[in-house]
């Protein structure tokens, strides 16, 4: 591989390898490179089936790229075809914008794709009832406290797995465990901090981490007597943490006492969302339930009982600067206040829609 002058690549042997180098060392987690590379790798294998005139990717032009978009119709759901196609555009451009490539033969088929490709598709919508017994079907209490953590909060699962001890200020009489929260905490009581500052490969209280959280500012979310209920069965079990930075969540199975991982989460919800009916294998967005699910069901939720859209903004992490002061300086007046006011229930309360 060689630059030009202007630090432009002239030659590059695989540009796929290429490609996802540089995105690891742009803080791409390890599960997204794979899906990129396993998109990536079947195009490429696509195009050598399919088209002998064509050699390397650098050589596919729009009617390649098209012809392969067109391939998996039938065999994957819209929403996942819009998926691959932007993986095959982000890749394209990027090697465009360094000089690897000439062109970027995608532009123009992003442009083409039929509008029945849905990049926002709907979800499946379950009623409060319908998650309350589901949270009920889990028993072990270490799962119980990771899936009712994102259905109360809406964080993202790499923000829920860099949660450490000190994030959370909370008091517990069964828990003899002891620490001190961090001082962003003070004063803001039953409460648990979501920080910006996590991200794959950096230090952060004296442990590299494997995700990155994707905030836009650090948030400060209530804890009611539900989730507090929930983390304390979890911490009065909780082992010894591997970790000096004490993380909240830890391994209990093969890897004991270390962090809990993303996919750990995904592990768990996925084997609860099968046996319940919610998950299946090959099923897309609109009909499995994941981690991130939960997101968009707090979302969902909160905003149509509270109709604060800013206020779940802020709980979301979705805002920054000037706004993000307002909802932290009016944190107990307002956003508290509205929180506990309209939070659903999942463990307890009658079984309404």
């Amino acid at each position: 591989m060689a630059t030009d002058a202007t630090g432009q690549v002239e030659d590059v042997d695989d540009p796929i390898a290429y490609f996802l180098d540089d995105q690891r060392y742009h803080g791409k987690s390890e599960r997204t490179l794979e899906a990129y590379e396993r998109v990536l790798r079947q195009f490429e294998t696509f195009l050598g089936e399919e088209f002998d005139s064509v050699e390397v990717v650098s050589d596919a032009d729009r009617r390649a790229c098209m012809a392969w978009i067109h391939s998996l119709r039938g065999e994957f759901e819209p929403s996942t075809i819009a998926t691959y196609a932007s993986y095959l555009n982000r890749f394209y451009d990027y090697m465009n914008r360094v000089g690897a490539f000439e062109e970027n033969p995608m532009a123009l088929v992003m442009e083409e794709l039929s509008e029945s490709i849905d990049t926002n598709p709907t979800r499946r919508e379950l009623s409060i009832g319908e998650m309350r017994s589901f949270v009920a079907s889990i028993s072990h209490p270490l799962e119980r406290a990771v899936v009712v953590t994102l259905l109360k909060t809406g964080m993202r699962v790499g923000e829920l797995c860099n949660l450490d001890l000190q994030d959370l200020n909370a008091d517990f009489e069964a828990v003899a465990l002891e620490w001190t929260p961090r001082v962003e905490l003070d004063r803001r009581p039953s409460s648990v901090y979501v920080s910006d500052e996590p991200s794959r490969g950096a230090v952060t209280n004296g442990e590299e981490r494997t995700a990155s959280n994707k905030r836009k500012r650090e948030t400060v979310i209530p804890v009611d007597d539900e989730l507090r209920g929930e983390l304390e069965s979890w911490l009065a079990i909780r082992p010894d943490a591997v970790s000096p930075a004490e993380p909240l969540f830890l391994d209990t199975r093969d890897s004991w006492g270390e962090r809990l991982t993303p996919s750990d989460v995904r592990y768990i919800v996925e084997k609860h969302a099968r046996e319940h009916g919610w998950y299946r294998t090959g099923g897309g967005t609109t009909e499995n339930v994941t981690p991130h699910y939960f997101r968009h069901f707090f979302t969902t939720h909160l905003r149509d009982r509270t109709g604060d859209r800013g206020t779940v903004q802020y709980l979301r992490g979705d805002v920054a600067g000037d706004v993000i002061d307002t909802y932290t300086h009016n944190w107990g007046d307002r956003v508290r206040e509205t929180y506990l006011d309209h939070i659903y229930a999942v463990t307890s309360g009658p079984n309404t829609v």
